[in-house]
């Protein structure tokens, strides 16, 4: 099989818009990853809509990214935080790529929100690496082929 015959319309990237590529869900997932687990509390630092917020949040966690826990504080009715799973930990490398992107080519002047390692305090940054370990600069060091598939037993 050649790389021109290769089916793009099997495509994870375009699965993966399908689940995060609209901007407000981005946006949750960014206050997910930054502590923020009420709806409230996601709706005042968004300033969503309350319909869109909560359309947002219900595809979140039907595509397994977030989930819904209950909680009550004292003297109120029970109410509903979203917390990261492990699916939506996943995508936190994507985030942080696109925050990078954004720092370098849209920031003007210091970059609202810098990265830390908590363990050492070093900036934290992306990097594309292969499987030996060697950091891959950009697209014209990565070779796309499409991967074996196994025959169908039908036909």
């Amino acid at each position: 099989m050649s790389d021109a015959s290769y089916d793009r319309s099997h495509c994870s990237v375009a699965g993966t818009l399908a689940v995060v590529g609209e901007k407000w869900s981005l946006l949750v997932m960014r206050e997910a990853f930054l502590g923020v687990r009420r709806f409230a509390d996601l709706q005042q630092a968004l300033g969503a809509p309350k319909a869109v917020l909560t359309d947002r949040l219900a595809t979140l966690v039907q595509e397994g990214l977030l989930s819904r826990e209950p909680y009550r504080v004292d003297g109120a009715r029970q109410r509903h935080e979203y917390r990261l799973t492990e699916k939506g930990r996943d995508l936190y490398p994507t985030l942080v790529a696109l925050m990078q992107w954004g720092d370098r080519y849209l920031a003007d002047g210091p970059v609202p929100l810098a990265l830390e390692h908590a363990g050492c305090g070093a900036p934290v940054r992306v990097a594309l690496v292969c499987g030996d370990g060697h950091e891959v600069p950009g697209p014209r060091d990565v070779r796309a082929r499409p991967r074996e598939t196994a025959p169908n037993p039908g036909g």
